[in-house]
């Protein structure tokens, strides 16, 4: 009799148990939501703040909500003195951006694949010493290597010159390092051995079978190079002094120099903003475009 009484209260503790387990998992689950949302609303805020600064006149961006739209035909009239203020110079500068994260974000990438792809799969006398310089690189902040560039580039001729942006920006150890990690993981040594038993060279291996296994970790490196360069400041900001090499970054902030200067200054905050929607927009698009290639390069390399 008594087994038969308890299975009743077994049951219940059962049940409890689990409604209970049930509780604190949606309160984990209701909570980590309104953190991502916290989150969401950090990184999204700076940008509805542009996006909706870039919509106002000058007046309106001191005098109105700061969050939300004055008069959004005011954008096209920002654009249009945006292109043709000074001569039209923000396209030079947006045009500089883009020589600029081009071939210093496709040149650091080629150089992070092969630096990468050597130390994860080849065998050399100083490979751990070598890969330990990288290493400490990574740690060394950018700005602090200004200077010692400019002087390194001044004694060859090549401060302000398209070539002091260019040259520093195809440096990359971080990508070395994530090229390097991903090569060890995602391609087996025993699949490049049978393709050199099979009489395939180094270089046909290496363009065959490894390169496209490493989509996933190119478009990473990619990205991540050509928004470093696109966003730099500093760099240029030391190495150039002529207002037609200056990419976008620094040729804003000279206008906000002038705008700074008080009432003998031209006061354009308003193709500021505008100019620094416009110059974040290839950006974004870039993310888009290459968000399918990611993810498909991501599929193809687990299935490898």
């Amino acid at each position: 009799m008594s087994a038969v009484t308890d299975k009743p209260s077994v049951r219940k503790s059962r049940s409890s148990r689990d409604h209970t387990e049930r509780g604190v998992g949606d309160n984990r689950r209701i909570g980590s939501h309104v953190l991502l949302g916290i989150l969401a609303i950090y990184f999204i805020l700076p940008l509805w703040w542009l996006l909706v600064s870039s919509t106002k006149s000058t007046s309106s961006l001191f005098s109105s909500a700061p969050l939300w739209f004055d008069n959004p035909a005011d954008f096209v009239d920002n654009v249009q003195g945006l292109f043709t203020h000074q001569g039209g110079i923000y396209w030079t500068w947006l045009g500089n951006s883009f020589l600029y994260a081009f071939t210093g974000g496709v040149g650091a990438t080629i150089l992070a694949i092969l630096a990468g792809y050597g130390f994860a799969k080849y065998r050399f006398r100083g490979r751990g010493v070598a890969f330990g310089f990288i290493l400490g690189s990574v740690m060394v902040p950018l700005t602090a290597l200004v200077v010692p560039t400019f002087l390194l580039l001044s004694n060859v001729g090549l401060i302000n010159t398209p070539w002091a942006v260019i040259l520093p920006s195809l440096l990359s150890p971080f990508g070395v390092y994530l090229m390097r990690v991903y090569t060890q993981d995602a391609i087996p040594d025993e699949m490049l051995e049978a393709a050199r038993i099979d009489g395939s060279g180094e270089f046909r291996t290496f363009f065959r079978i490894a390169l496209p296994m490493l989509k996933p970790a190119i478009v990473t490196v990619l990205l991540l190079s050509v928004v470093a360069t696109w966003n730099n400041f500093f760099l240029p900001l030391a190495m150039l002094s002529d207002p037609q090499l200056l990419p976008v970054t620094v040729g804003l902030n000279n206008w906000t120099k002038l705008s700074n200067a008080g009432a003998g200054g031209e006061q354009v905050w308003n193709l500021i903003t505008s100019g620094a929607f416009i110059s974040i927009l290839p950006l974004l698009i870039s993310f888009l475009f290459l968000q399918r290639y990611w993810q498909g390069g991501l599929a193809i390399g687990s299935v490898k």
